[in-house]
């Protein structure tokens, strides 16, 4: 798939998406997760990016909610169902879901839709999916004390690219790269011209590095797991509550992340542990092995009674000796023994091993008081340690790096699937919570729909009375007022647009006809002006245009009974609420009737829903249906509906119940005046 054929993919966009693995799948596949990684690309324009080439992919033209009502009524669907989302991945992946009137795209969802209604929406795995997000890729790694190096320009440029996160030099000969390792404690040179150089310092010679990055920078895998650590581990938990199979041992995995810190660093290595406090407690251990040797030799003096003979003490005074003399003549062992004790308590403190004996070198043989350490010597001992903690260190992350690189696909294909089961979820809960159905796509015209409820409605679902209700060609749906006339046409088209969602839908059993298009156009508040009323022609005659509604007589004159052109490639829905409402009674009926006789020869589905249906089927030219919402009469003032709409059936209205009640109440109508009335409705 070439991205810039994608629709809303420009140069730039596809730039982007090149740095993934796999563009062309993701694309292919509506991987919104996949996509999201790309640099620069937000989930909902990753959504957007999908749709885009899903619709590329089917060839599918667009246009299936062709008003705003239309509109709408996806909407509406579509928020039944991220509603009942946990991540909001999950409710972005639900976008690429659209109405389509391409057969091979619904089928497509389909499969994935009766997949999912076999999930079992378990609280457990819906609370583990609740810390699980798509992953992230870090982007600020930078390590400041490695550098590659090159005497080529072009690979110079290739290293850049390769790993941004260290600094890369050019070298002309070993005279530079030995200055380069005196800067950077590891130099990594990448010709293999220098193989065999001695040079002082940490310079390795890897002709290969660019082609294993992570050699060089483990702490580009390291970090990436660090950041990602709590994501992967609620996928694997969402993998372990769910059963599901996981695409990696997760023990492994799991035991791996347990060596991360947050930071990227290795965690829970005690040689690492006990090197790195060392480094750290240094000055502070050598502080108190002074102070450890200098209470000992302080207690040995105040305890021990020393006597000097005139000889001696004039003897001492002409060499100008002072008190380390003493101490050597006098206290020799003592001073010994505190020395002793203070390199013991350094050695402890420290946890040292193999570097004992630098450390007992810090405090000197020779008498002092106080004794004091040799700064030399603990600056060695400072070197010796942070080499070795840095060396182990690197070992570690690079032993560490090493196993998770191995489990790096693995990890995101974890957590794409935990993402991917909650947007199963989400399906399988609507199913489940509006007793949804997978309902039949047909290529035959209209909609027939036996026990459909509409979610739609201002009120509890299990209070919505189911409806059945089918239609073929074209339709005036009458009815009395508040008798459900507009949410018997809001479920037809939430059927209709979720059949070609290729999702379940609310009803015991549905069969609906493909359409490439959705009218809906919602009754309009208040009389139009004539501009709006004449856009609103216009609109119907731009929907009939492209049909010739005389069906054009063949070069022999006769006249023709196949459809009209542009029918069959075009199919389309019409839903029309109260159009009576834009302009004056008497001329609606006039206008209806014309809409409907043109759309009957488009062969189009359309449902009229209209107070004028008498008026209508007067005024047409053709045979006009009229469905009929029955009311059973009042009770108390409130209506009794039949809620399933009577086919051929003229529906009484509100006033012509509330007549008739008059004329049977023989007490109110004692001179027949009630009776007269109900006469003019027949």
């Amino acid at each position: 798939m070439e991205l810039e054929s994608v629709p809303g993919v420009g140069a730039k966009t596809a730039a982007a998406l090149r740095e993934l693995d796999d563009p062309e799948a993701a694309l292919r596949d509506g991987d919104v997760a996949s996509l999201a990684r790309a640099p620069g690309i937000t989930e909902g324009r990753a959504a957007r990016i999908a749709r885009g080439a899903i619709r590329a992919e089917h060839d599918d033209p667009g246009g299936f909610t062709a008003t705003k009502r239309a509109r709408e009524i996806h909407e509406d669907a579509l928020a039944l169902l991220t509603d009942r989302t946990v991540t909001d991945y999950a409710a972005k992946r639900l976008e690429t879901i659209y109405p389509s009137g391409v057969r091979s795209r619904i089928e497509e969802v389909r499969v994935f839709a009766e997949s999912a209604m076999a999930r079992e929406p378990d609280p457990a795995v819906l609370d583990a999916l609740s810390a699980v997000e798509p992953l992230a890729e870090p982007g600020d790694v930078r390590v400041r004390d490695r550098c590659l190096a090159t005497r080529d320009a072009e690979r110079y440029a290739d290293a850049q690219a390769a790993i941004p996160e260290v600094s890369v030099e050019v070298v002309d000969d070993a005279r530079q790269l030995a200055e380069l390792a005196r800067s950077y404690s590891t130099v990594v040179a990448l010709d293999e011209a220098f193989a065999g150089v001695d040079i002082e310092g940490d310079v390795r010679v890897e002709p290969n590095a660019l082609e294993e990055p992570e050699s060089v920078v483990p702490e580009r895998v390291l970090t990436f797991f660090a950041r990602n650590r709590d994501r992967i581990r609620a996928a694997a938990e969402v993998h372990r509550v769910a059963a599901l199979d996981a695409p990696c041992d997760l023990e492994t995995l799991l035991s791996a992340l347990d060596q991360l810190d947050e930071d990227g660093s290795v965690t829970g290595d005690e040689e690492l542990d006990r090197l790195a406090t060392a480094v750290d407690d240094l000055d502070a251990a050598v502080s108190t092995a002074e102070s450890v040797a200098n209470d000992h030799l302080r207690e040995a003096i105040e305890e021990q009674d020393v006597t000097i003979e005139g000889t001696d003490l004039l003897s001492l005074v002409e060499r100008g000796a002072g008190v380390d003399s003493l101490l050597q003549r006098e206290l020799a062992d003592e001073y010994a023994a505190a020395v002793e004790k203070a390199r013991d308590h350094l050695i402890d403190a420290l946890a040292l091993r193999d570097m004992e004996a630098t450390a007992r070198r810090a405090f000197p043989d020779e008498p002092a008081y106080p004794v004091e350490h040799s700064e030399d010597v603990v600056a060695r001992l400072r070197e010796e340690l942070t080499a070795a903690r840095d060396q182990r260190a690197t070992r570690r992350k690079q032993e560490l790096a090493d196993d998770l690189a191995e489990m790096r696909e693995a990890a995101a294909a974890l957590v794409d699937a935990a993402l991917e089961l909650d947007v199963e979820l989400a399906i399988a809960r609507f199913a489940d919570d509006f007793d949804c159905t997978m309902p039949e796509v047909t290529e035959s015209e209209g909609v027939a729909i036996e026990g459909g409820r509409s979610p739609l409605l201002d009120v509890p679902f299990d209070a919505v009375e189911p409806v059945d209700y089918a239609v073929e060609g074209v339709t005036v749906l009458s009815g009395v007022n508040s008798g459900g006339k507009t949410s018997t046409l809001d479920l037809v088209a939430l059927v209709t647009t979720l059949a070609h969602m290729g999702l379940p839908v609310p009803a015991e059993s549905a069969r609906v006809g493909r359409i490439s298009e959705l009218h809906y156009h919602a009754k309009t508040q208040g009389t139009l002006d004539a501009g709006a009323f004449e856009a609103t022609l216009r609109e119907f005659g731009d929907l009939v245009a492209d049909v010739d509604h005389r069906n054009p007589e063949p070069d022999d004159g006769a006249a023709t009974d196949e459809p009209a052109a542009g029918t069959d490639d075009r199919p389309v829905m019409v839903l029309v609420d109260e159009l009576e409402s834009i302009t004056e009674p008497g001329a609606s009926a006039k206008i209806m009737a014309g809409i409907l006789e043109a759309l009957g020869e488009r062969q189009a589905t359309a449902i009229f829903v209209s107070h004028l249906a008498r008026d209508i089927r007067e005024a047409a030219e053709t045979d006009i249906s009229i469905d009929g919402i029955e009311a059973k009469g009042l009770e108390d003032g409130e209506l009794r509906v039949e809620r399933s709409p009577v086919k051929g059936k003229l529906a009484r209205s509100t006033p012509e119940l509330i007549v008739e009640k008059l004329a049977d109440d023989g007490a109110d109508d004692a001179d027949g005046f009630y009776s007269d009335l109900l006469g003019k409705f027949e």
